[in-house]
């Protein structure tokens, strides 16, 4: 069994599908590593390192798409904005590729996987379940964006975050908004609060409440119906604009007392919901930054142009383009981890590759298989019939 891990084409990407540290566990599973030079360069992760722990590094990306049985990428076609398309061409029947290829915001691009009759599995579907947490990209990446952020709004906030009582006079500490306590979310607040600002967070999930509280984060009460609240896999439903109109004015006067608002509310698949608006940001401090992680669904704020710095009524609004790639080395080494306990969940110890479509990961996350896309939620985006599920087996069945 052959695995391949490609350079990543998408501009910017620094991050690295697999990390050399892995390789050796790999192994001995009897899979081999087959790596292209310099995929790893951008995490800090010498070709020589690679060879150093057992993999093979080559020069050719041909022989990587060749040779692989199964291709791991950080970003593959389809979440790459094309960056990747020549590489469909070298894909080959039978092939799996693993990686974040938003089959739901982009699942036309499905069809050319099943027309080449590849397997794709898309690592942003795995479902959150106790069972694939150490397989969770999704949740092991927004965990660095929700750290990053608030490093961004403190390095662009002319104030800094702790109080200092000083000969001086006593310096105030800054007030920092978490809007969404989803993974990034609760990484925000835990480190705007070690880095001593007063935090506030909200989320239309009551039952966050007490992680927020948690961390040391204080739970902006907005009295709205949120028992519909919850979606699938622990993030927030899609709510109406009656809804949201209502959940703004309610917390416009927390947005207008926040020197920093970070805000992370995303629904998969779906345009990120507005939740500060123009008018909120006129009412907000001079210098008071917004960090919108939601930016390349549209982001949280009205204002807000991903990945651009913009700076409207002297707040600087910042909606990141692939922050989680500032800090390649650690990112990397996590996507890495998902990606090795997802192919021990596909390879067994005798380096049999086997995929139990009956498996609620599998189903979960499979888009394509066998020449047909066959993930429910991607077939009715493209129109076709609900397809029958396969019988369950009782030996792969979550306890």
């Amino acid at each position: 069994m052959i695995v391949g891990v490609p350079k990543e084409l998408f501009p910017g990407e620094k991050r690295v599908a697999m990390v050399p540290d892995l390789v050796p566990m790999l192994k001995k599973r009897g899979i081999d590593v087959l790596v292209e030079q310099g995929a790893g360069f951008g995490a800090g992760h010498l070709d020589k390192v690679y060879e150093e722990k057992g993999a093979t590094v080559t020069a050719s990306r041909d022989e990587i798409f060749q040779k692989a049985d199964i291709i791991v990428q950080v970003r593959s076609y389809g979440g790459d904005e094309d960056a990747s398309k020549e590489d469909l061409a070298r894909m080959k029947a039978g092939q799996l590729v693993c990686g974040q290829s938003d089959s739901l915001g982009n699942a036309e691009k499905a069809k050319e996987f099943a027309e080449k009759k590849v397997n794709l599995f898309s690592m942003e579907l795995v479902p959150r379940i106790t069972r694939a947490q150490s397989m969770d990209v999704l949740s092991s990446q927004a965990n660095i964006a929700g750290y990053k952020a608030v490093l961004l709004g403190a390095a662009e906030l002319p104030k800094i975050f702790p109080m200092m009582m000083t000969a001086a006079g006593t310096i105030a500490p800054a007030k920092v908004f978490v809007i969404g306590a989803g993974v990034a979310g609760l990484s925000a607040i835990a480190t705007a609060k070690r880095l001593g600002a007063v935090v506030h967070a909200f989320d239309v999930r009551p039952e966050v409440k007490e992680q927020i509280e948690s961390l040391g984060g204080k739970f902006v009460e907005v009295e709205l119906d949120t028992s519909e609240a919850k979606g699938e896999g622990g993030y927030a439903k899609e709510q109406s604009e009656e809804f949201l109109k209502k959940q703004r004015e309610m917390m416009a006067k927390v947005v207008a007392e926040s020197d920093v608002i970070i805000t992370t509310a995303a629904i998969p698949g779906r345009k990120s919901p507005v939740i500060v608006t123009a008018d909120m940001v006129k009412h907000m401090h001079p210098g008071s930054v917004i960090i919108d992680l939601a930016s390349e669904r549209g982001g949280n704020c009205e204002l807000t142009k991903h990945g651009e710095r913009i700076i409207e009524n002297d707040v600087v609004i910042i909606g990141p383009s692939n922050i989680v790639s500032t800090v390649a080395t650690h990112a990397s080494q996590m996507y890495a981890k998902n990606i090795q306990t997802l192919l021990f969940h596909l390879i067994d110890k005798e380096g049999n590759f086997n995929v139990d479509m009956s498996d609620e990961i599998n189903e979960g996350s499979m888009v394509v298989y066998s020449g047909e896309v066959v993930h429910a939620r991607v077939r009715d985006i493209l129109g076709m019939p609900a397809k029958a599920k396969p019988a369950e087996s009782n030996d792969t069945k979550e306890a």
